[in-house]
Protein backbone atom coordinates (compact mmCIF):
# COMPACT_ATOMS: atom_id res chain seq x y z
CA UNK A 1 0.00 0.00 0.00
CA UNK A 2 1.29 3.27 -0.68
CA UNK A 3 2.05 5.85 2.02
CA UNK A 4 0.03 9.30 1.26
CA UNK A 5 2.76 12.03 1.68
CA UNK A 6 2.66 13.86 5.03
CA UNK A 7 1.59 17.84 5.31
CA UNK A 8 1.29 19.90 8.47
CA UNK A 9 -1.11 21.24 9.95
CA UNK A 10 -1.48 25.24 9.30
CA UNK A 11 0.50 26.71 12.08
CA UNK A 12 1.68 22.81 13.42
CA UNK A 13 4.35 20.83 12.60
CA UNK A 14 3.26 17.52 11.68
CA UNK A 15 3.95 14.32 13.78
CA UNK A 16 5.81 11.81 10.92
CA UNK A 17 2.92 9.12 11.05
CA UNK A 18 -0.12 12.14 11.54
CA UNK A 19 -2.21 12.10 8.30
CA UNK A 20 -3.71 15.28 6.64
CA UNK A 21 -6.59 15.19 7.84
CA UNK A 22 -9.86 16.82 7.33
CA UNK A 23 -11.19 19.87 9.19
CA UNK A 24 -14.76 21.08 9.38
CA UNK A 25 -15.90 24.21 11.08
CA UNK A 26 -19.85 25.26 11.04
CA UNK A 27 -20.86 29.15 11.49
CA UNK A 28 -24.50 30.54 11.11
CA UNK A 29 -25.11 32.58 7.79
CA UNK A 30 -28.42 34.62 6.53
CA UNK A 31 -29.44 31.22 4.35
CA UNK A 32 -28.74 28.71 7.24
CA UNK A 33 -25.22 27.36 7.84
CA UNK A 34 -21.99 27.87 6.50
CA UNK A 35 -19.76 24.79 6.96
CA UNK A 36 -15.91 25.23 5.77
CA UNK A 37 -13.89 22.33 5.16
CA UNK A 38 -10.28 22.29 5.11
CA UNK A 39 -7.71 19.31 4.26
CA UNK A 40 -8.44 15.79 2.33
CA UNK A 41 -12.19 13.95 2.06
CA UNK A 42 -11.75 10.87 2.43
CA UNK A 43 -11.95 7.14 3.98
CA UNK A 44 -9.72 8.40 7.20
CA UNK A 45 -11.97 11.44 7.63
CA UNK A 46 -15.21 11.19 6.46
CA UNK A 47 -16.39 10.85 9.74
CA UNK A 48 -15.58 14.11 10.29
CA UNK A 49 -17.82 15.69 7.63
CA UNK A 50 -20.79 13.29 9.03
CA UNK A 51 -20.54 14.89 11.82
CA UNK A 52 -20.32 18.36 10.78
CA UNK A 53 -23.25 17.45 8.11
CA UNK A 54 -25.41 16.13 11.05
CA UNK A 55 -25.29 19.10 12.91
CA UNK A 56 -25.59 21.23 10.34
CA UNK A 57 -29.13 19.55 9.10
CA UNK A 58 -30.58 19.36 12.46
CA UNK A 59 -32.89 21.56 11.84
CA UNK A 60 -35.76 20.87 9.23
CA UNK A 61 -35.65 24.12 6.48
CA UNK A 62 -32.30 25.25 6.59
CA UNK A 63 -29.77 25.15 3.98
CA UNK A 64 -25.84 24.30 4.28
CA UNK A 65 -23.99 25.95 2.52
CA UNK A 66 -20.17 23.80 2.14
CA UNK A 67 -17.73 26.09 1.57
CA UNK A 68 -15.19 23.88 -0.49
CA UNK A 69 -12.20 26.04 -1.43
CA UNK A 70 -9.65 24.69 1.15
CA UNK A 71 -10.77 21.08 0.28
CA UNK A 72 -8.03 19.46 -1.25
CA UNK A 73 -8.81 15.98 -1.88
CA UNK A 74 -12.76 13.98 -2.26
CA UNK A 75 -12.62 10.26 -2.88
CA UNK A 76 -15.26 8.07 -3.77
CA UNK A 77 -16.32 7.72 0.01
CA UNK A 78 -16.36 11.57 1.06
CA UNK A 79 -18.24 11.78 -2.29
CA UNK A 80 -20.83 9.50 -0.83
CA UNK A 81 -21.37 11.03 2.13
CA UNK A 82 -22.05 14.62 0.37
CA UNK A 83 -24.21 13.02 -1.85
CA UNK A 84 -26.36 10.83 0.98
CA UNK A 85 -26.43 14.34 3.17
CA UNK A 86 -28.42 15.81 0.13
CA UNK A 87 -30.66 12.94 0.22
CA UNK A 88 -30.95 13.26 4.03
CA UNK A 89 -31.70 17.00 3.78
CA UNK A 90 -34.25 16.78 0.80
CA UNK A 91 -36.04 14.68 3.31
CA UNK A 92 -36.39 17.30 5.80
CA UNK A 93 -36.91 19.98 3.22
CA UNK A 94 -33.34 21.46 3.24
CA UNK A 95 -30.89 21.32 0.98
CA UNK A 96 -26.59 20.53 0.73
CA UNK A 97 -24.60 23.13 -1.67
CA UNK A 98 -21.35 23.32 -2.50
CA UNK A 99 -19.30 26.66 -2.95
CA UNK A 100 -15.80 27.38 -4.54
CA UNK A 101 -14.50 23.67 -5.06
CA UNK A 102 -10.84 23.57 -6.39
CA UNK A 103 -10.27 22.03 -10.24
CA UNK A 104 -9.32 18.59 -8.54
CA UNK A 105 -12.77 18.30 -6.42
CA UNK A 106 -14.89 19.82 -9.32
CA UNK A 107 -13.60 17.36 -11.41
CA UNK A 108 -14.67 14.25 -9.79
CA UNK A 109 -18.42 16.30 -9.23
CA UNK A 110 -18.88 16.62 -12.41
CA UNK A 111 -17.42 13.29 -13.84
CA UNK A 112 -19.51 11.27 -11.19
CA UNK A 113 -22.59 13.86 -12.03
CA UNK A 114 -22.90 15.11 -8.48
CA UNK A 115 -23.74 18.05 -9.60
CA UNK A 116 -27.02 17.22 -10.70
CA UNK A 117 -27.88 16.34 -6.79
CA UNK A 118 -25.82 19.34 -5.46
CA UNK A 119 -25.48 22.98 -6.42
CA UNK A 120 -22.23 24.43 -6.99
CA UNK A 121 -21.55 27.98 -6.44
CA UNK A 122 -18.52 29.63 -7.92
CA UNK A 123 -18.31 31.98 -4.55
CA UNK A 124 -19.90 32.60 -1.63
CA UNK A 125 -22.72 34.41 -0.41
CA UNK A 126 -23.00 38.14 0.71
Amino acid sequence: MARRPLRPAAGTAAAPDRPVGLTAHARPWAGGTLLVLAGELDLDSVAVLGEALDGALAAPGTVVLIDCGELAFCDSTGLSELLDAAVRARQRGSRVELARPRPVVRRVLELTGATEALPVHDGLPR
